[in-house]
């Protein structure tokens, strides 16, 4: 019974530290969209995928365009 226990700990360890250590999930277009408009207030007017960057590109109030960079792994604002 003891050994069973002590097998039962090493496999809920090693579960528990694979999802620690998994890939991060990547963004999606829209969620890049979203996260950009909170940073820059407008009219969307394109999205495009460099490598691990989302480029929003919006339309303020004033007639300005900003393109907002979006890290795809994390989500964060460049």
């Amino acid at each position: 019974m003891k050994t069973l226990m002590n097998y039962l700990c090493i496999i809920f360890l090693l579960i528990v530290s694979c999802n620690i250590y998994a890939a991060p999930v990547n963004i999606s277009q829209q969620q890049a969209v979203s996260i950009a408009q909170q940073v820059n207030i407008g009219r969307v007017l394109g999205v495009k995928r460099k490598g691990n960057t989302y480029r929003v590109k919006i339309l303020l109030k004033n007639g300005e365009v900003k393109i907002t960079q979006v890290d795809v792994n994390s989500g964060k604002v460049k």
